[in-house]
This record gives C-alpha cells, sequence and structure tokens, in this order.
C-alpha cells in the first residue's frame, strides 16, 4: 500500500489532502471531519482554537486526558508554576461538560491560559480539523501525552485504541512541531509485566508475559515513542504503584494499593486479619502529586529526551510494613500470618469487591511479583529540580482517611437511593 500523505502507518490521508477518512484499521475511532458548528454552540463546549499570540506567553504546553485525574493535577501544577505558560487541553467530546466545568472552576486569570480544544487522541490528527493541527504544531513547545487506559479489566480493543493508536497520533503531532522541546509520555512501570528482578530504564522488550491488556499495550506504546525518539525529543514517564495526593489523600478511583485499604477496614477492630501473601516483596508506592511533580520537572530538563524514567520510591517498604501501616492508620491490628497467594485470589471473588475496586486479583498479582526497579535516570533529573519521593509512612494517615470518607459518602448515598427498609441488591463488603 502506497503511504498516504501525513500518515506514518500507510493509512487514510490527512483531512487536508482531499481524501476521504474513517476506512483505516488504525483509527478505530475515525470518522468524517465534523461540520462547522455554529458560534453558540461550538462556545458552549469546547470551543474552536483561537489565534495564540506568543508575546504574551514564554511557552505553549499541550496537554491530552484531561479532565481525567493526572491530566487535571497536571494542569493545576503548570498553572500555579509557570505564570507565563498558555495550556491547551484535547478533549473528548464527551468530557466537554466536565472540562468546562473544571475551567470554571478556575481564577479568571487561570482560565484565560486554558485553551479547551474538542478532539480525541485516537482519531486521526486526534481528530482536530486541519487547521487546528497545523496552529498547534506552529505554537506548541512540550506535550504531556496522559491519555491512557489503565484499568486492568479494559477490553483489548480499547486499551489498543487509546494506548496504541493514541500515542501514534500523538507522536504524529510531534514530528510536526516546529519547536517542540519534549513529548513527555506517561507510561507505567508494569510495561514490565511478569519479570521478577531488577528492571532497568532502557528495559523495554524483554521477553515478558503480560497480566492483561493494559500492561502489554502500553508497552506497545513505549515501543513506538523510543523508535521516534530518533527524530522526535521525547521521555517515557514510568511512575510505580500510583496512589492518592498525599497532603489531601484526593484519588479518581479506588484501585490497586485501596484493595488492602478496604480489606483492613472490613475487618473488626480486633482481629488481625492475615496478610495476602507473604508480604516480604517490595511495594513501590508514589503518591500522585509527586508522579505529576517529576513529570513536570521532566519534561523542563534538558537531560530527558532520549530517555526513560522510572518514578519511583528510593526505599520502598514490604507489602507486610505497608499493610500493618494501613492497619494501625485504620485502627485495626496488625497483620498475622498470611494467606497463599492462590487461596486470596480466591477470597477477591467475594460478591462486592469489584464494586469498590476493579480488578482485585491484578493488583494481588503484583503484590506476588518480586521486582525492583532501577531508577538512575530520573535520580539524575529529579536531583537537579530538587524533587524527592516522601515516605509512605508521612502520609499513610490522609490516604486512610480519605478512603474512610469516600466509603461514609458512598453508604450514605446508598441509604438514601434504597430507602430504609429496602436490602441493597449488592454485598457490602465493608458493612
Amino acid at each position: 500500500m502506497a503511504k498516504a500523505p501525513g500518515c506514518s502507518r500507510g493509512c487514510t490521508p490527512r483531512p487536508d489532502s482531499g481524501a476521504q477518512r474513517g476506512s483505516c484499521p488504525h483509527h478505530p475511532r475515525a470518522g468524517p471531519r465534523r461540520p462547522q458548528r455554529k458560534a453558540a454552540e461550538q462556545a458552549h463546549r469546547c470551543g474552536k482554537l483561537q489565534p495564540m499570540p506568543r508575546p504574551g506567553y514564554d511557552s505553549v504546553v499541550l496537554i491530552t486526558g484531561f479532565p481525567k485525574f493526572i491530566a487535571r493535577k497536571m494542569l493545576q501544577h503548570i498553572l500555579a508554576s509557570e505564570p507565563r505558560t498558555l495550556v491547551v487541553a484535547v478533549v473528548l467530546a464527551k468530557s466537554s461538560a466536565q472540562a468546562s466545568a473544571e475551567r470554571d472552576a478556575l481564577t479568571a486569570a487561570d482560565r484565560e491560559r486554558l485553551v479547551l480544544l474538542e478532539g480525541d487522541v485516537a482519531a486521526m490528527d486526534l481528530g482536530l480539523s486541519g487547521a487546528e493541527f497545523r496552529q498547534l504544531a506552529r505554537e506548541v513547545d512540550r506535550i504531556h501525552h496522559l491519555a491512557h487506559v489503565g484499568h486492568a479489566g479494559a477490553d483489548p480493543r480499547t486499551a489498543h485504541a487509546v494506548n496504541v493508536v493514541g500515542t501514534a497520533e500523538v507522536i504524529e503531532l510531534a514530528r510536526a512541531c516546529t519547536s517542540l522541546q519534549c513529548l513527555v509520555h506517561q507510561s507505567t512501570a508494569f510495561v514490565a509485566g511478569d519479570r521478577t528482578g531488577m528492571v532497568y530504564e532502557d528495559d523495554l522488550e524483554a521477553g515478558q508475559a503480560f497480566r492483561n491488556p493494559v500492561e502489554e499495550t502500553r508497552m506497545r506504546a513505549e515501543v513506538l515513542v523510543r523508535r521516534a525518539m530518533r527524530h522526535v525529543p521525547a521521555a517515557v514517564v514510568r511512575p510505580t504503584t500510583v496512589v492518592g495526593d498525599a497532603t489531601t489523600g484526593e484519588i479518581d478511583r479506588l484501585d490497586g494499593l485501596y484493595l488492602l485499604v478496604l480489606l483492613i477496614m472490613a475487618a473488626p477492630a480486633d482481629m488481625a486479619i492475615p496478610m495476602p501473601g507473604r508480604g516480604d516483596v517490595p511495594l513501590n508506592i508514589v503518591p500522585i502529586d509527586h508522579v505529576v511533580r517529576a513529570t513536570h520537572a521532566i519534561g523542563l530538563s534538558r537531560l530527558a529526551p532520549g530517555r526513560t524514567l522510572h518514578v519511583t520510591d528510593p526505599h520502598p517498604l514490604s507489602a507486610r510494613r505497608v499493610f500493618d501501616l494501613i492497619a494501625r492508620a485504620s485502627g485495626r491490628r496488625a497483620a498475622r500470618g498470611h494467606i497463599p497467594s492462590n487461596l486470596a485470589k480466591a477470597l477477591l471473588r467475594t460478591p462486592g469487591i469489584e464494586r469498590f475496586v476493579r480488578s482485585p486479583r491484578a493488583f494481588v498479582e503484583q503484590l506476588m511479583t518480586p521486582v525492583r526497579y532501577d531508577a538512575r535516570n530520573a535520580d539524575l533529573v529529579l536531583s537537579a529540580a530538587g524533587i524527592a519521593c516522601p515516605p509512605f509512612e508521612s502520609y499513610v494517615d490522609v490516604l486512610v482517611g480519605a478512603v474512610q470518607e469516600r466509603v461514609r459518602e458512598r453508604r450514605e448515598r446508598q441509604e438514601i437511593d434504597i430507602g430504609a427498609d429496602a436490602e441493597p441488591d449488592i454485598e457490602d463488603p465493608l458493612s
């Protein structure tokens, strides 16, 4: 097949080449260009990209994934730390109302520095018009590619569309940019799959098996970024197990480590519940605010392009120590004994657990995997920026308190929904 203009995978040409879109297998969400909307409708949603007068700004940063949690936190950090930076966020049409509400909650000055642009990373040219795409290519200095599917139970097609195709489209924009300083691709340390022992930042395709489609598709996305590094200033950021904000406890969903919190909270106060697994595996945990600070600093560093960087806790605690700290913060007794891994996975099929934590078995598999992450590249960049990961002991109480509050709110909502005399249709593992 002859390569079409502007598509690195030999697919349907770009819309401004005059060819029909929507037939490319790499772009399952792609379709015909959106017709022009009336000005009022466009303003009600995200709006067209207006000319960006560079004299008013030192830099222009594009973020994907807004208004999802990590993209929202990144936006807040950029607006607070870079007062002369304009941020452009590519937003899915279905998320435009939430994105607009997030923008409306900003100060007037910050609202002026945020442009919401309706698009889709999994569509050709990010779902933008040719004019919008070309303007971004002229104006953008940094890209934080934060859009991804991270839920371990996601279906393979969706994971591929967002994680792989979406990354390919962001790379196409990066290649077109005329003043790009860095494309920062947000990945995960779990691209290592089932590997054990030390995983180095340069490691990628090492014959590992994957526990779910998300791990595999995020590894495939990294392959694309690594190939693009020959032509594009790009860096890959791999955080380990991400938890809530170390100061506020804020988190988007109760997943991963929060399984332990929920299980411990479900136990009677005088009962010491056993540890899932032996508990001797190091559990590398990083709070979201540290991940955001680190990722932002990586995007600004001249040392970052061409590197992959593990964002880690340099002194990870054992799973048992983490378990005991959570128990103490929850007012429960420390763990006593342990449950073999196969039995632990069976117990996690308890009705109702999935309602609070998605794919708990995937987390238990991670809990049983003895792996460590080298972070020399990250240390080089982050030490120069004065950024260090806080110890888990310093914020575990905040995390547990946030979970307790969320569970309380959920129970109150359920009581309102089902009425005082009705029985819930799903068993509550925390009741």
